[in-house]
């Protein structure tokens, strides 16, 4: 395999999206062109994690010298999955979706591999560079990201900089409670968003209703809420009531907070459609000064596979 060595001046980085079911990586120009892409199964639990990000990576290197010989690098991002010590690129926690990765000197690892600069970011905080270069961030100084999936991740952006925190947990906004006396989070907390506003509590919710009801389908997930919901299903309709207001009680919250001009929502509960976006403007209206509402837009992410990827390797110019 050719050896690079980082170049401050070059056009094209590689990106790394490390998620709990595959690995994307892929050569990606400055502004956010995808060259080259591969994507390899995560194997969480059946293979070692470093092993297959290598795997992944160096699939993209043996492409790079046949494609363009005299390519330069300007280093490796990555964006994974977990709470990442931003300074060290190493994984502070993660959960049991790639177990024992928590402990990763993800960013000392690669660097000693490959001879290249490595940053290593949250998935949603990279997400959020997606935005600003090339989604509806762009122009946008101060903006806040929610990824509502498995879990709810966010991401804060101020004066155009990426808000890390203390250490890189900055950003947390699945685990800000919108109900103290609320459902109890893994996190320890009570009433966190994500436990009414990710993909995986509007499944267990519906179950939980329908049982009650009498009418208990195992096999209900959030597609099949989100299909029910636009057919007027009366079950559905009461929650997805219950998560818009969830929804939009942490979003009104956070405006107050940090006076953003744009909200962003990816993740796949974004997909339930243009209802779900139209009404939860009309519920934030409803519980927001006025003044801090006026010109607030919220909008869906930048959609595609390769937007984590994208974004991870953007960090090579922040």
């Amino acid at each position: 395999m050719k050896t690079y060595i980082g170049n401050p001046s070059a056009s094209y980085a590689i990106g790394v999206d490390i998620g709990g079911t595959k690995i994307n990586a892929g050569l990606v120009s400055a502004r956010g062109e995808v060259i080259h892409f591969v994507s390899v199964t995560t194997l969480a639990g059946e293979a070692d994690t470093i092993d297959r990000i290598l795997l992944a990576i160096g699939k993209i290197m043996e492409v790079i010298p046949s494609s363009q010989p005299e390519l330069s690098l300007r280093g490796i991002g990555v964006g994974s999955a977990g709470q990442i010590e931003w300074e060290t690129g190493t994984v502070r926690s993660a959960s049991e979706l790639i177990p024992g990765y928590a402990g990763t000197p993800l960013k000392s690892i690669l660097q000693a591999h490959y001879g290249l600069p490595v940053i290593v970011d949250n998935d949603v905080n990279v997400l959020a560079l997606t935005e600003k270069y090339v989604g509806a961030g762009q122009g946008v100084e101060h903006f806040l990201c929610l990824a509502l999936g498995t879990g709810v991740g966010g991401a804060l952006v101020v004066e155009g900089r990426l808000v890390h925190g203390a250490w890189g947990g900055g950003g947390e906004l699945g685990h800000m409670s919108v109900d103290f006396g609320g459902i109890p989070c893994v996190c320890g907390g009570v009433g966190c968003l994500e436990q009414y506003a990710s993909g995986t509590s509007i499944a267990k919710r519906m179950r939980e209703k329908l049982a009650t009801l009498g009418l208990g389908e195992e096999m209900v997930d959030s597609r099949e809420v989100f299909a029910r919901w636009q057919l007027g299903d009366p079950v559905a309709t009461e929650l997805m009531n219950e998560t818009l207001a969830a929804l939009s009680a942490a979003i009104a919250s956070l405006i107050h907070m940090f006076n953003p001009s744009l909200i962003v929502i990816g993740g796949g509960v974004s997909e339930a459609g243009e209802r779900l976006f139209v009404e939860l403007r009309q519920e934030v209206s409803r519980r927001i000064m006025p003044a801090m509402w006026e010109g607030v837009r919220i909008v869906p992410a930048y959609q595609g596979n390769s937007s984590g990827m994208i974004g991870a390797a953007l960090q090579l110019w922040e």
